[in-house]
């Protein structure tokens, strides 16, 4: 059976949507208490717990963790679809045998719970912990600290969404973005650096057979303040993976999919050709741009006049009843010829009521 088949039918379908708390991931920590080690890694701001994952036996140790943006849920999503496929007993026995004898896998699926809870990129004091790996002044930073010490791991992911708002030069939106953090000014090849690009390389060499010309490189300006920079500058191979959108999928139900083919990758679990990575294929990934927006409505007529713009839109992402609802919000007025838009209707086919609100 292919992985994308097993996928298809198997994939943690308790998870769906864009808002995922510690409410909707502890039923799925009770199922496999029996399968993992499972414990507290500590707490948040708030007192709510920061669960810590366990599993594997190998002396290759990998650390990874979600949300650590509490709005950034994507690659919570793919976590647990990959819990899935380790403890499926039929398909692929030898791959996940190999993995678990060689590797040990640490994942925090939520270092960010209040943020989770309240949909918000910081944390409940306001502190954007992915600018805290200095000052560590928040709990849940000192939580990630003390397990990257003491689990002292060989690779780092650090898992995140990215806007709608990245595409890419050929006019595709960056549907998957990666990044090997630089870990000083000059953005210099060092060692860790070297060993997260090829794995990068070897990540985008499968996704561009789903995705081919969606995944981009993030921007590699380097910021101490940076967990990703950090762990880098103390050589250790970091990798940033920034779940993008695709097409419709504003729940990010199939970008969930790319990033569990991208763990499955990296981890060596589908067929990589490992003699064919150069790490400065890395560079050849395109660089991101904003470049996107949700929704474009161009050649629209303006009040009574015989003058016509182009009217961009931004969706708003709201928490209401447990749901995120998208709300658009105009960013512009303008004629603008260098920005796509992920919705474009025809205006030939449609006439638009725009409310300009200007002040008396």
């Amino acid at each position: 059976m292919k992985i994308e088949t097993w996928y298809q039918h198997n994939f943690e379908s308790q998870l769906e949507g864009r808002y995922i708390s510690l409410k909707h991931i502890k039923p799925l920590l009770e199922k496999y208490q029996d399968i993992f080690s499972i414990s507290s890694a500590g707490t948040s701001e708030l007192g709510n717990d920061i669960p810590k994952i366990t599993l594997g036996k190998g002396s290759n140790k990998i650390l990874a963790w979600s949300q650590m943006h509490g709005n950034e849920t994507t690659c919570t999503k793919a976590i647990f679809d990959f819990f899935k496929f380790i403890t499926n007993n039929e398909l692929f026995k030898d791959e996940i045998s190999h993995f678990l004898k060689n590797n040990t896998l640490v994942i925090i699926p939520i270092l960010n719970p209040d943020g989770a809870i309240a949909y918000t990129r910081e944390n409940a004091n306001g502190i954007d912990l992915n600018r805290d790996a200095i000052d560590l002044s928040q709990k849940e930073s000192v939580v990630l600290r003390n397990v990257f010490n003491e689990f002292q791991p060989h690779l780092c992911l650090n898992l995140h969404d990215q806007r709608t708002i990245y595409g890419l030069d050929n006019g595709l939106p960056a549907t998957v973005s990666f990044l090997s953090p630089a870990a000083d000014k000059n953005r210099s090849v060092n060692n860790s650096r070297i060993e997260s690009m090829k794995q990068i390389v070897k990540i985008n060499k499968i996704l561009q057979q789903y995705i081919p010309g969606q995944v981009g490189r993030y921007d590699d300006t380097y910021n101490e303040n940076c967990v990703g920079d950090s762990f880098q500058k103390n050589e250790v191979p970091t990798i940033l993976f920034e779940a993008g959108h695709y097409k419709t999928d504003y729940k990010r139900e199939t970008t969930r999919k790319f990033i569990f083919y991208s763990f499955l990758s990296l981890f060596d679990m589908i067929p990589n050709d490992k003699e064919d990575i150069d790490y400065e294929d890395y560079f050849l990934i395109p660089k991101n741009k904003t470049n996107y927006r949700d929704l474009i409505l161009r050649d629209v007529k303006l009040d009574q006049s015989s003058n016509h713009a182009t009217v961009v839109m931004q969706y708003e992402e709201r928490l209401i009843n447990g749901a995120i609802d998208f709300i658009p919000v105009v960013e512009t007025v303008d004629d603008i010829d260098d920005i796509y838009g992920h919705y474009e209707p025809d205006p030939a086919a449609s006439q638009f009521l725009l409310n300009s609100q200007k002040k008396k």
